[in-house]
């Protein structure tokens, strides 16, 4: 079943990322920059960040042992994660300054583990109904939830935002629609409570576990948590659907981990080349960086003021010296990572901190679309949304790799659009009716290179380029045959973690760095993990 369908019967939802509260210039400035992971801290910032953490009290020091176990950290973490120029940086050094931040990821687990027996006991509940009115579980919320909550007025919207509207970001007129979706969603959300409550009293629903937590080994694995109309719920149930927030957790831990460290082997760098030089290491970086950096004007802050400023709260003339600030630190930083780069080419570096492996998943490739040896031993699949530029931009990369590799390939594709692409889920559709006929490749071709042209008259006139039959692509198309097998698709991605696209996998685990190097280089780890395999499983001469 569909899980944001179930999602929104277990629960309504608390906030609206559209009501975004009013912040500082200095923070949304910040926000307006991409996300991203440092590869390297500047230098100078890590005399500050490189201090030992304050000693912890006893309450505390108490406090961190009894929090639950998130059953969520990566194993075998070496005790020396780094040596530079001979130093050795230990796990010791660094985990101090980031227990608090870990564990506060960590906690995400904790309580998504305690939710998801929720999550599937609903998610149960559903089914047991559907199957009782003999109908799909999509369509019970529909009647149930969607059909029963009344669309909210603009006088209700405007009630709300004049109630709200001290901690609200935004005019009426530019927030009105993200205020009704808002309060669409409280209103779906009571439907579903009372739907929930309905269901509990109808069908028997035994818990057999006062607390969920993470299994130790195997045999509590198999504990059963909860009976639901005589079907278990098992923490081996919890656990797999909890795999992909597990990796997110343990991904999102790795690049603290490895900021801490960067900031680290900086600041040994730094000290070290103080000493080489005979001189502080704030005078080093005086003499470094002051002359290399450049100052920041006010026509620069006027134009990042005009990028941002619908980010941003408050005239240009209030905000200035705030931008300046901000725009001048960056500088700083910049000037930092080109010295802390120089420091490094020069020093000898051994990182002995790896990333998490993530995890490998059960794809199913029948009756999609593919290209390649049927029998290749590394399958890439990819989820992919037409409506996306990342994709259009993936894909002739993709191309590329399936053409270099060739028999040892295989490429299979699946849908995912997305719900910010209007026409996303109709090209979908479009898409599996071309492939029915024999025309998948063809027709995708053409509407990733029309991506801002998928009306649902465009994706017919499509199907007229490429030879379809027409009558019945359009007939398919208007009666929405193939709307469940593109949420087939959907909800499985779900299940693997899937957010955005295009999200890649090559044999079952997902790769995080979609360029021609990075796909490249798992393609290459999937062939020789292969090879060890057959050769494990190949009889030698001797043994024949």
């Amino acid at each position: 079943m569909n899980r944001l369908l179930t999602a929104i019967f277990i629960a309504a939802i608390a906030c609206a990322p559209a009501l975004a509260q009013k912040q500082t210039p200095a923070a949304t400035a910040d926000k307006s920059r991409k996300s991203e992971t440092p590869a390297t801290t500047t230098a100078a910032t890590t005399t500050t960040a490189a201090k030992p953490a304050a000693p912890q009290t006893p309450a505390v020091a108490q406090a961190a042992k009894e929090e639950e176990d998130c059953g969520c950290e990566v194993k075998n973490i070496p005790d020396t994660l780094a040596v530079v120029n001979g130093v050795k940086i230990t796990r010791q050094e660094v985990e101090p300054q980031i227990r608090a931040r870990v564990a506060e990821l960590q906690r995400q687990v904790v309580v998504a583990r305690k939710r998801e027996l929720d999550l599937q006991i609903n998610s149960r509940l559903l089914r047991a109904e559907a199957k009782k009115r003999s109908t799909t579980e999509g369509r019970l919320i529909e009647e149930e939830i969607i059909a029963k909550a009344k669309q909210p007025s603009e006088a209700d919207a405007l009630a709300f935002y004049e109630k709200n509207k001290g901690r609200i970001q935004g005019e009426f007129k530019d927030i009105q629609a993200g205020i009704v979706s808002y309060l669409l969603n409280q209103r779906q959300g009571e439907e579903a409570a009372k739907l929930a409550e309905r269901l509990h009293a109808a069908y028997p629903v035994k818990m057999l576990a006062n607390n969920v937590t993470a299994p130790k080994n195997e045999q509590e694995r198999a504990r059963v948590l909860a009976e639901v109309n005589g079907e278990t719920i098992t923490s081996a149930n919890i656990e797999d659907s909890l795999r992909p927030l597990i990796f997110n957790v343990q991904q999102q831990v790795y690049d603290v981990r490895a900021e801490a460290l960067e900031m680290k082997v900086n600041h040994i760098l730094l000290q070290q080349e103080a000493q080489k030089r005979k001189i502080t290491t704030q005078a080093l970086l005086d003499a470094e960086l002051a002359p290399k950096v450049p100052k920041v004007t006010e026509d620069t802050a006027r134009k990042f003021y005009e990028q941002n400023k619908e980010r941003l709260m408050g005239e240009f003339a209030q905000l200035k010296d705030q931008i300046i600030q901000y725009l001048q630190q960056q500088e700083v930083e910049k000037a930092g990572d080109v010295f802390a780069d120089q420091l490094r080419q020069s020093a000898t570096l051994q990182i002995y901190l790896t990333a998490p492996e993530p995890p490998r998943y059960d794809i199913s490739t029948a009756n999609r679309p593919s290209k390649g040896n049927p029998s290749a031993p590394v399958t890439i699949v990819e989820f992919t949304d037409y409506q996306c530029p990342s994709c259009a931009q993936a894909q002739p990369v993709i191309e590329k790799l399936v053409q270099e590799y060739g028999n040892h390939v295989k490429l299979v594709v699946r849908s995912f659009p997305l719900a910010q692409h209007a026409n996303a889920y109709k090209a979908a559709e479009a898409a599996e009716a071309a492939f029915d006929q024999g025309k998948y490749w063809e027709y995708t071709s053409i509407l990733i290179q029309n991506q801002s042209a998928l009306e649902i008259n465009k994706l017919k006139e499509y199907a007229t380029q490429v030879g379809l039959d027409r009558q019945k692509f359009d007939a398919a198309l208007d009666a929405g045959v193939y709307a469940d097998r593109v949420q087939h698709d959907i909800q499985e991605g779900i299940g693997f973690g899937i957010n955005g696209t295009p999200t890649v996998f090559i044999n079952g685990r997902q790769v995080m760095e979609k360029s021609y190097e990075g796909l490249k280089a798992a393609i290459e780890a999937a062939l020789k993990n292969s090879a060890a395999k057959n050769s494990m499983t190949t009889p030698s001469k001797s043994e024949e």
